[in-house]
């Protein structure tokens, strides 16, 4: 072997080392999927899926009368489909393209453009938010929040509205309401996000939208046949329970996922989410057992829900003492909301969604702005995260506000107009001999054996 033989193998041999070292090191650089976050959020986008199916289904299925139990879980199985394929055709795209202040972009009609095989970076400049998982993870899970929300409504009509009717109610109201609001909200560019408002997994953009429309639609379509005179007792409290508890689990999902890893911001959610729940379900026993006599069963389960849905917006902001107090506020709230103020007021809201979910989003959005710890929202592009008033600054509690009257002002507004289009083009309400007979089966004609 020449000498220059020699030479020009150890050179080949010292560039391949050298190439194995620095390749790793270059590599590092580059943004990755982290698998555990990712697997997480695979997992937590299942547990809001099945808060909606069977979640929901079974906790409205089993608080209206029997004739119209299988119509109940209809409206939530078959919005669970149509929010899905509206979203994977537009909605995604209007919520969190770039778009501007008011509304997102076609950017991603039709899902087009998503980059798979990359950590997904919503947004961009200062205020861009990275995550460490795929875009298609990111958008299922946001996906199953966009069905949540207007199954949620169906409660304040229950027994009354047509089946086309809600179809179409729904549909339009997810586009034009609940799209603008998560883009207002939850993208960088949104104009709320950039005011600073704070909500960690929906108390504005799930519940306090949600429950305003119901309200709305409620004292659009009227009240129900016979609503305080005949008897509305609930079928089946047994399936309420058991949709309850779905629910309390399913929302470990909603709250910890939404800090989009398995980090600690999810584990301190999932715990704060854990105290107020169990606070909220107390304070209305207890608040029901000191006015009434008796603790209920609906009662104690409708408090439940009352502190899941006030801890929602807060859940990755506070301090576990902090929701302990939303827990017990929320829970006294929600109960005279849902019986005081709704008897006193005379609207036949059916399954207490504004009481429940609107008054409870409500509290939990005034009091992130009252108890959030900043180091809890902490960034490099915020560093002293967002106070909230119990830390010295007042002006967060002020966007709160702010916040939670934007929402309610567009949402009812532009939920009363969507309904009396739909009246105009379909009619809402069924006739009252299909209401005395009930949904189950003058709509499907099927019924509960």
């Amino acid at each position: 072997m020449t000498q220059s033989t020699r030479l020009a193998r150890f050179g080949a041999l010292a560039f391949a080392l050298l190439a194995g070292f620095a390749g790793p090191a270059f590599a590092a650089d580059e943004p990755k999927i982290d698998t555990g976050d990712t697997a997480w959020m695979l997992t937590a986008t299942a547990l809001v899926l099945m808060m909606t199916i069977p979640g929901v289904a079974l906790f409205y299925a089993g608080m209206v009368r029997k004739k119209n139990v299988l119509a109940t879980m209809m409206q939530s199985f078959s919005i669970t489909a149509l929010v899905t394929v509206i979203w994977m055709v537009v909605g995604y795209s209007l919520a969190f393209g770039e778009g501007g202040a008011f509304i997102g972009d076609f950017s991603r009609l039709f899902l087009s453009g998503m980059e798979w095989d990359k950590p997904f970076t919503l947004g961009s400049g200062d205020a861009a938010v990275a995550t460490t998982i795929p875009e298609p993870v990111f958008m299922m899970f946001q996906m199953t929040f966009a069905i949540i929300t207007p199954a949620l409504i169906c409660g304040a009509f229950a027994d009354r509205m047509k089946f086309s009717a809600m179809l179409w109610f729904i549909g339009l109201w997810s586009v034009l309401v609940y799209a603008p609001v998560a883009h207002w909200v939850w993208h960088p560019n949104g104009w709320l996000f950039a005011l600073g408002a704070l909500d960690f997994a929906g108390g504005t953009v799930v519940h306090i939208n949600a429950g305003i429309a119901g309200l709305v639609a409620a004292i659009v379509l009227g009240k129900r046949k016979g609503y305080g005179t005949d008897n509305f007792a609930p079928y089946n409290l047994v399936l309420a329970v058991i949709g309850a508890s779905l629910l309390w689990v399913g929302w470990f999902g909603f709250n910890a996922g939404s800090a989009l890893g398995a980090g600690a911001r999810a584990g301190m959610a999932i715990t704060v989410t854990q105290i107020a729940t169990g606070a909220a379900a107390l304070a209305w026993m207890f608040a029901e057992w000191a006015t009434r006599g008796k603790p209920s069963v609906l009662g104690v389960i409708s408090g439940a829900v009352a502190g899941l849905v006030a801890i929602t917006p807060a859940s990755g902001f506070v301090m576990p003492a902090a929701s302990l107090v939303i827990g017990i506020v929320a829970g006294v709230l929600c109960f005279w909301a849902s019986t005081s103020l709704k008897k006193a007021m005379g609207y036949d809201d059916s399954l207490d969604v504004f009481g429940v979910h609107c008054m409870g989003g409500i509290v939990g959005a005034l009091l992130t702005g009252v108890f959030a710890y900043g180091a809890l929202s902490a960034s490099a592009s915020t560093p002293d995260g967002y106070p909230g008033l119990l830390y010295g600054n007042f002006d967060q509690f002020l966007t709160q506000i702010y916040a939670t009257i934007a929402t309610l002002v567009f949402s009812g507004v532009a939920s009363f107009i969507l309904l009396k289009i739909v009246d105009a083009i379909v009619g809402l309400r069924v006739p009252e001999e299909a209401e005395r007979d009930g949904l189950d089966l003058s709509l499907h004609g099927e019924s509960v054996q």
